[in-house]
């Protein structure tokens, strides 16, 4: 049985000024308390009042479906911090779970927004403060159905796609700054989001969610779900020395997945 580690990477990142997306809640709050517990200075944003209630780190309400939303966290980000060395774009919805033909436009305007084009939009500012560090680190949070077909999730799939051709396009323009940009792609991430998922292809397929839930796993070498601790530590990582020669990458962190379903 594979034994999940939940202590962050042992790195330092002694004042490493690190700016999280969504980070109050969810794998945003583990990527949170994964880079301040090796010495970073973290400023977060969320939409959940509840969350960011309980956050104990800098943080602010913004909401990613918006320019406005995504420019303001940056901003406010590089007040709070006095600069900027690292962004994590974590922010990101499900989606609707249909066939092509009942996803409405506004589900899909909604998904790509949170999904890929907030992270444009928040990289898009942060690279002059990147730039004037002399150089960073940003992270963009795909998903296994960012290199899979993912049947009955089109949209999702669709931003995840998009979100690697970002990163790649993204690490070659900035390169000559010493900006390096990767990609984490998880698989089956333990937790309610994938639960809700399951049940939602569970019953568009006719089945039960541990028929669903079989299925998904027999498409992972490892048979396991992997844990936000998992893709925090990929984070660690490339943030940072034994990274510093990284960047364009989509590093897969699911367990040697083969296909979605």
């Amino acid at each position: 049985m594979i034994q999940a580690n939940t202590a962050p990477l042992p790195v330092r990142l002694d004042g490493l000024r690190v700016a999280i997306t969504a980070g109050a809640g969810g794998i945003g709050r583990v990527l949170a308390d994964g880079f301040a517990a090796c010495g970073a200075r973290v400023f977060v944003c969320d939409v959940d009042p509840d969350a960011l209630a309980a956050c104990p780190y800098p943080s602010m309400r913004a909401d990613m479906e918006t320019v406005e939303g995504c420019e303001g966290f940056v901003d406010a980000a590089i007040a709070q911090l006095g600069g900027l060395d690292a962004l994590v774009n974590n922010a990101g919805i499900a989606g609707p779970t249909a066939r092509v033909e009942d996803v409405t436009p506004e589900a899909l305007s909604r998904t790509m927004k949170i999904d890929l084009e907030a992270m444009f939009h928040c990289a898009r500012r942060a690279v002059p403060a990147l730039r004037a560090a002399g150089g960073g680190s940003i992270i963009n949070l795909s998903s296994a159905a960012g290199r899979f077909g993912f049947p009955l999730r089109s949209p999702y799939a669709a931003a995840k796609w998009g979100v690697i051709g970002f990163t790649k396009s993204l690490a070659i323009e900035l390169g000559t700054d010493g900006i390096r940009v990767n990609a984490i792609l998880p698989g089956l991430v333990a937790g309610d989001r994938i639960r809700r998922v399951l049940e939602a292809k569970a019953q568009a397929n006719g089945r039960s969610f541990a028929e669903q839930e079989a299925d998904a796993l027999k498409n992972v070498s490892l048979r396991c779900y992997v844990t936000p601790h998992d893709i925090t530590n990929m984070a660690l990582y490339l943030c940072s020395p034994f990274g510093a020669t990284i960047s364009g990458q989509s590093m897969a962190v699911d367990g040697d997945m083969q296909s979605l379903m």
